[in-house]
């Protein structure tokens, strides 16, 4: 089909940055709609309930591994910087005020503390993969062996990686307080320990958003939310340090009061990591929602306005799929076996069909009609000739793409069926 070869215009300078703008503006309206739709902040409670049961039994890992240290420090160098970065990390002094953790003395319930592990995190996991399976709708499941396992080894794993990482960080925290290395040197050591941190946290959210969905998103989407993810995490921690007070929560809730602050805190970071996790998916589907919009037009006031702002421009549609076609120019030709589908955007366009060695004018198509879609439901040549009338503008739509469009927007795929039945009613009344 040659017209579809036509060369698109150059954008404008600045218009590719403003394109992006209203790319993310309306990937963030999107993700918010969904996060709002699919409840997902019932699932940041469960996610935070499970992980408090899980963090409990972990620490107290910790505290037996903090015990063991403890005698190997009067011998081993490092054991002492161990031991000094499981406090320091893990705040296992704070924890244990809080009563989070038992006193040193009264440790001892370690198989119950493991079976509690064991139950609790694969509700952890079990918890995470539903929310993932709202956020990124797929119809095909994981094997059942490997749905059961999962959840009994992925938490030890993370808590492996967590060990490793604050093994390393005990030894540049070492090292950043030797006094023979200077100031220069020491900040910088303080820094590569602040950097490994995010660096872990960026790489378990990677891990979580490439690998949790069945579908897994592109890497560098999922590297970018990955990032902003872990930022927002970093503010929350200090943020929630600084406004927050555990001693409130002790006044009111008594013994309880620094187990509800840490659910709380949990709470905000699962909040947040749904959101992320959100955004990723709309910014996958941003040019589905976009042209869910474009096809359907405005539907109403209120949430309608801000919807009709952010996605009232078509500068990044166009400039992705738009293509230019000139009067007498063909769009479509009968018994071609392309697949693509044709949003009229500006112009009109005249339906021309071949009966035997007579070609029928069948009709005329205006400004928002969608053609071309019969041969790709049909899986069959196209059924008649569409050349544009006027100078035209459309939006040119892979298959993909409109069966993108069909999934996504049950508005529109109503849409599209009712067209496609008046088409063959106007065809058979021609016949």
């Amino acid at each position: 089909m040659p017209s579809i070869q036509t060369k698109r215009p150059l954008p404008r300078l600045g218009e590719k940055q403003r394109n992006s703008l209203d790319g993310l503006l309306q990937a963030s309206l999107t993700a918010l709609r969904l996060f709002v739709k699919n409840e997902l902040q019932n699932h940041a409670a469960a996610t935070a309930f499970y992980f408090l049961l899980s963090a409990a039994p972990l620490v107290l890992l910790l505290t037996y591994a903090a015990q063991y240290l403890a005698v190997l420090a009067e011998t081993s160098t490092p054991a002492v910087m161990l031991l000094a970065a499981l406090y320091e990390q893990f705040h296992l002094d704070q924890l244990s005020t809080l009563g989070v953790i038992p006193q040193k003395t009264q440790v001892a319930a370690g198989g119950v503390g493991l079976l509690t592990l064991v139950l609790s995190s694969r509700g952890l996991v079990n918890a995470v993969q539903s929310a993932f399976r709202v956020i990124f709708p797929d119809e095909s499941k994981r094997p059942f062996v490997l749905n059961w396992i999962l959840p009994l080894v992925i938490i030890p794993l993370v808590f492996g990686l967590v060990v490793i990482a604050v093994a390393v960080q005990a030894s540049l925290t070492f090292f950043a307080n030797v006094e023979l290395l200077g100031t220069a040197s020491s900040a910088t050591l303080k820094g590569l320990n602040l950097v490994l941190a995010l660096l872990v946290v960026w790489g378990l959210f990677y891990t979580a958003l490439r690998r949790l969905p069945l579908s897994r998103p592109p890497p560098r989407p999922t590297m970018l939310v990955s990032a902003l993810a872990t930022l927002t995490w970093a503010i929350l921690f200090y943020g929630f340090g600084m406004f927050f007070q555990v001693e409130k929560y002790q006044a009111v809730y008594g013994a309880l009061g620094g187990v509800v602050f840490i659910l709380i805190g949990a709470y905000f970071a699962c909040l947040a990591f749904y959101f992320w996790a959100q955004f990723l998916y709309a910014l996958t589907k941003v040019d589905v929602a976009a042209l869910e919009k474009l096809f359907l037009g405005g539907t109403g006031s209120g949430a309608s306005k801000l919807e009709g702002m952010v996605f009232g421009r078509s500068n990044r549609l166009l400039a992705k799929y738009g293509h230019h076609f000139a009067a007498g120019e063909t769009l479509i030709e009968e018994g071609d076996t392309s697949r693509e589908a044709f949003y009229l955007y500006a112009g009109k366009a005249d339906v021309h069909k071949r009966f035997g060695d007579i070609e029928k004018h069948l009709g005329e198509l205006d400004e928002g009609s969608l053609l071309g879609e019969m041969a790709y439901l049909l899986d069959e040549p196209r059924t008649a000739s569409v050349r544009a009338k006027t100078e035209v503008t459309a939006l040119v739509l892979p298959p993909a793409m409109l069966e993108e469009l069909m999934r996504y927007s049950a508005p529109l795929s109503r849409r599209i069926i009712g067209s496609l039945a008046q088409r063959l009613m106007r065809m058979n009344q021609a016949a």
